[in-house]
């Protein structure tokens, strides 16, 4: 087998190469450093071993040689191997020495370039690195010596001479010994300087100044600092985003988790997964396998949920049975999760909760005896759609298609929570399991959910609902959130 050598990338887990994501999918053991993107490990199988050889200030440090070991060791094995590190594996990182000691004991590797932080931060600050006319090149620099003490390789007087732009990594510490040094080497004092904290992530944090004062603002690490006429550009994007610098938990059961944290992080924020739901098969599976094998003999198929369209397909022996069928769904994105199995639904009412359902039902049938309809849905749940449809003449069956439970509390939770500043709901069962799981006590200050019947649950166990989508929808719920925070 053979051991991948993989750049990071500077902090944002989208920035991860294709083959870096690629590798990673098939990875047996992942090696990664305290500042890889923890989220990114997500993406590794979910029995691959995780070692963590990060080395942290103050605390345990993993040495380089035993880096090294580790990986001609695991490489040798036969394990696929992946050694995720920050950034590129071959800037101001070690990767050339484990590549070394790799080749030396005649072990398979290959590198994988990653979008290192020199380029990436001040692009996702607005600075470009070069700009025709002022700043044709650009010279990248450790940050990790102290000029203060003449230690190390780096030449700043040659360094001061090249002119152009001057990115320095790991130079926070040192900030006001490196900027000294510059102008000791004849850099002007008025020269544009900036230094971009986490950058490419929700926390970023752009401070600009001069050569002379960039220390007074006291970066802290990690930043990337940019010296030279385009660190006065402010070409922001990355920080304009809508949401961004947001600490928004996100309750929802996985996998749908994630498509709800992918969007908030698209719009800048950073969301904290914490799913507090999750979707376990009905304890009399049998009905539902029969359900499904005579939905022919139905006039009308009603789904309300994305999940109970997963488990309900599951079930289908043959999907021309649905032929004489209508489908209903509650919302657009349960038919949506229809549409991924060549199901278009005949009916969406226009506002995504049951009451609607039952009424464009009604309208869609008018008086006429309406006939047979199969509700497969939530083993609990409101009895608004059935209730309403049997007191209207159909004969109804509702058939558990999956079962809603809480997972076991995550005893970090409160600290994750406490630090967020919104919380979503997308369902009653979210707010109900998360109060039961965590208390009301450590609620953020701003709680957002998909729309009335969730807030009105919120509302029952004493929390003060800000967000209410219009819409009620995941893409509903973002948007409000948008809304709230413009105003």
């Amino acid at each position: 087998m053979t051991v991948y050598l993989v750049g990071a990338g500077p902090g944002d887990p989208a920035l991860l190469t294709l083959r870096g994501a690629e590798v990673l999918a098939s990875a047996d053991v992942v090696v990664y450093d305290r500042l890889s993107v923890t989220s990114l490990l997500d993406m590794a199988p979910a029995d691959a071993e995780r070692i963590s050889v990060g080395k942290q200030p103050g605390g345990p440090r993993t040495s380089q040689a035993e880096i090294n070991s580790l990986l001609v060791d695991r490489g040798r094995a036969g394990q696929l191997v992946v050694r995720l590190k920050g950034g590129d594996p071959f800037v101001f990182a070690r990767g050339g020495e484990e590549a070394a000691a790799l080749a030396a004991a005649g072990v398979a590797f290959e590198v994988v370039p990653g979008i290192t932080s020199a380029v990436a931060v001040p692009a996702y600050a607005g600075i470009p690195v070069t700009m025709r006319y002022s700043s044709t090149s650009f010279t990248v620099v450790t940050g990790h010596e102290d000029p203060a003490k003449g230690e190390g390789s780096v030449n700043w007087e040659a360094v001061a001479a090249l002119g152009g732009t001057v990115v320095v990594l790991m130079g926070a510490a040192r900030c006001r010994p490196i900027c000294d040094r510059l102008v000791a080497a004849g850099m002007a004092p008025d020269t544009p300087a900036a230094a971009v904290q986490w950058g490419t992530r929700p926390s970023q944090r752009t401070l600009r100044a001069t050569l002379a004062t960039l220390a007074d603002m006291d970066p802290q690490p990690p930043a990337t600092i940019v010296v030279g006429e385009v660190a006065a550009a402010n070409l922001a994007w990355y920080e304009n985003r809508p949401l961004f610098g947001r600490r928004i938990v996100v309750t929802r059961a996985q996998p749908q988790a994630a498509g709800l944290a992918a969007e908030l992080h698209r719009r800048g924020a950073e969301a904290l997964e914490l799913p507090v739901i999750a979707f376990e098969p009905p304890y009399d599976l049998d009905r539902l396998a029969q359900a499904a094998a005579e939905v022919g003999s139905y006039d009308w198929l009603v789904l309300t949920s994305p999940t109970g369209v997963v488990r309900f397909f599951d079930q289908l022996p043959d999907a021309r049975s649905l032929g004489g069928v209508k489908v209903a769904a509650i919302g657009p994105g349960t038919a949506a999760a229809l549409a991924e199995r060549n199901v278009v639904a005949d009916l969406v009412p226009e506002q995504y909760v049951a009451e609607s359902l039952l009424e464009a039902l009604s309208d869609e049938v008018g008086s006429d005896w309406p006939g047979r309809v199969l509700i497969p849905r939530a083993e609990t749940a409101r009895n608004v759609l059935p209730d309403g449809l049997a007191a209207a003449g159909w004969d109804v069956d509702v058939v558990p298609a999956y079962r809603t439970v809480a997972p076991a509390p995550d005893p970090d939770a409160a600290a994750l929570v406490a630090d967020a500043e919104v919380i979503t709901f997308t369902s009653s069962s979210t707010v109900t399991n998360f109060v039961d799981s965590y208390g009301a006590d450590i609620v953020p200050e701003v709680v957002a959910t998909i729309g009335p019947i969730t807030s009105e649950t919120a509302r029952s166990l004493g929390l003060e609902v800000a967000v209410e989508a219009s819409e009620h929808t995941v893409d509903g719920l973002i948007t409000a959130l948008e809304d709230f925070f413009t105003r």
